[in-house]
């Protein structure tokens, strides 16, 4: 049977090569955010580009920052770059933007370190620091594609690390919800194998 993914359309960026990289995959792809939709796909993925509040604002507008907050606690998610920023209670953004607080913490902007290059753009090592079904089968030498001038903090939900100017999540994961702060979609046989890996996931009993 085909999992069906419901990849958020909430008018933030190109949502083609992350659907391309889902089939490719073996997924079956509904870009929607039609709530319905949403309710009957067996996982969903939520990207996001560009600045947090703008971000938020879409997800608002098209009624989907409940849906995922709902589907969080029924069916797996993963969330994408600034998806997966959306995830904490807040970020600094914008001077401060509230997000789904899904997750404790605030995304924060890189230090501010002489010759450190923000945004943080290009290939990184993953760190590997936790355990979680997404990570199956990944090495100790893999890299993954950034493009962030915003970072996730390490914090109890990080299960991969990446390092720019200091150490920051990479990958997070909590019951049926996860993110990556790099694209998969760009991150060849690295970004296949987690979105394989999350495909094959199944529900867990979360206690909400």
């Amino acid at each position: 049977v085909m999992t069906r993914v419901a990849l958020l359309d909430y008018g933030m960026g190109n949502l083609h090569s992350a659907a391309k990289a889902l089939e490719h995959v073996g997924a079956t792809v509904d870009v929607t955010n039609d709530p319905k939709l949403i309710a009957k796909a067996d996982k969903i993925v939520f990207p996001g580009v560009g600045a947090m509040r703008d971000c938020m604002q879409g997800m608002r507008d098209a009624g989907i920052d409940e849906v995922v907050r709902h589907a969080a606690f029924n069916k797996p998610v993963l969330a994408i770059c600034v998806g997966m920023q959306a995830l904490l209670e807040r970020s600094e953004e914008n001077g401060g933007a509230d997000a789904l607080g899904i997750f404790e913490g605030v995304v924060k902007h890189f230090p501010d370190i002489d010759g450190l290059k923000v945004p943080h753009m290009g290939w990184n090592q993953l760190e590997r620091v936790g355990e979680h079904a997404l990570l199956n089968g990944l090495g100790a030498d893999e890299y993954a594609y950034f493009l962030h001038s915003y970072r996730v903090p390490v914090g109890p939900a990080t299960v991969a690390a990446a390092t720019h100017g200091e150490r920051f999540s990479a990958i997070v994961a909590q019951g049926n919800v996860m993110g990556t702060q790099f694209h998969p979609e760009k991150s060849r046989e690295t970004g296949a194998l987690l979105l394989d890996n999350f495909l094959g996931m199944l529900t867990m009993e979360t206690v909400s």
